[in-house]
């Protein structure tokens, strides 16, 4: 976390009124000159009975019917981190008209993987199960997540075994999306990372990369340009991963933007940083491609992504349509992350 603080620090300098803000820490700054004018909050709901399986939801205060669902999980090397830091990344994405799911999970020391990817795959379960008590539409869901958070979002993209807890599968998801996410890292060179997946034990099934099918959900993958980026290598890990998924026909949206870097990639969301790169616009763009029903894909269909900087353009669903959609599929799971035991 001392090079995300460091990092974005230099970035608000610049802005106006940050003088004011400079006895907070920079992600505090970034949500203070973040507007929040557009969503409403609800905090602390819990998706599970441990202290940290909790969540915030944030809603488009206008909206003509259910919206799209985003569950957005965080990075801090699986070590740190507060939902309540990444509120921007709430505010930014119901001022697109999604609902956001920004959730806390677990992490080292108190577990270790898998536990993590535990507590993820749970909070989706939570998503699909109550998101459309709040505005959402479940039948459109989407996982999302940077760095650690990134790797989160592959696993529960990926790995069957992780949904089928809850009684669910990737395919439930209409897409997911990975901002400078580590998906194929062994060996582990970072010495805080390495316990974490018990390393030199770590299993190959800890990497996402091998969970690559021909199910895997549409992803659009954004990274900073090879180079730019001192704490994931984008060749390896989102160009890998681009290129693991189009050698069985997924669909694959991979982005590269040449103003960022590992940290300020995720900070591009909020309002004030948006001049660094278009991340939320290429966001909005894969969602809005993704969540319609004539989007579903199965592996048969075999769409795929070439391009580089491509995105799709946006669709429409009819409020009627997704309503029955979010009713049927809420119906359709069984509500194992109710205070149930931690898995």
């Amino acid at each position: 976390m001392t090079i995300v603080r460091t990092t974005l620090l230099c970035l608000l300098a610049a802005i106006p009124l940050v003088t004011v803000l400079a006895a907070c820490s920079p992600l505090t700054a970034i949500n203070a000159l973040s507007s929040g004018s557009a969503s409403q909050v609800t905090r602390g709901l819990a998706y599970g009975p441990l202290p940290r399986q909790k969540l915030d939801v944030y809603t488009p205060k206008i909206r003509t019917g259910p919206v799209p669902v985003v569950v957005f999980f965080y990075g801090g090397n699986w070590t740190a981190g507060e939902r309540a830091d990444y509120a921007f990344v709430g505010h930014a994405l119901a001022a697109r008209g999604y609902m956001a799911v920004i959730a806390d999970y677990r992490l080292y020391p108190d577990v270790h993987y898998p536990e993590i990817l535990q507590d993820a795959a749970r909070a989706v379960a939570w998503a699909a199960m109550e998101s459309g008590r709040h505005g959402g539409d479940p039948a459109r869901l989407f996982v999302m997540g940077h760095s650690a958070g990134a790797y989160n979002a592959a696993m529960v993209a990926l790995d069957a075994s992780l949904l089928a807890r809850h009684g669910m599968h990737p395919h439930d998801l209409r897409g997911w999306i990975g901002l400078a996410g580590p998906y194929d890292f062994l060996p582990i060179e970072n010495t805080t990372t390495r316990p974490v997946f018990f390393y030199p034990d770590t299993p190959a099934s800890s990497q996402p990369i091998h969970h690559v099918t021909a199910e895997a959900p549409p992803v659009l993958l954004i990274a900073p340009l090879p180079g730019q980026d001192k704490l994931v290598n984008p060749q390896r890990n989102t160009g890998g991963l681009a290129k693991a998924l189009r050698a069985l026909s997924r669909p694959v949206t991979e982005t590269y933007f040449d103003k960022v870097s590992h940290t300020t990639l995720v900070a591009s969301l909020a309002s004030p940083l948006r001049m660094l790169a278009p991340t939320l616009d290429a966001v909005s763009a894969f969602i809005d491609a993704n969540n319609s029903m004539d989007n579903v894909l199965t592996p048969e269909m075999g769409m795929q992504e070439n391009s580089a900087t491509r995105h799709h353009p946006a669709t429409a669903q009819s409020p009627a349509t997704t309503q029955g959609a979010a009713t049927q599929a809420a119906a359709a799971r069984p509500a194992t992350y109710d205070n149930t035991p931690a898995p």
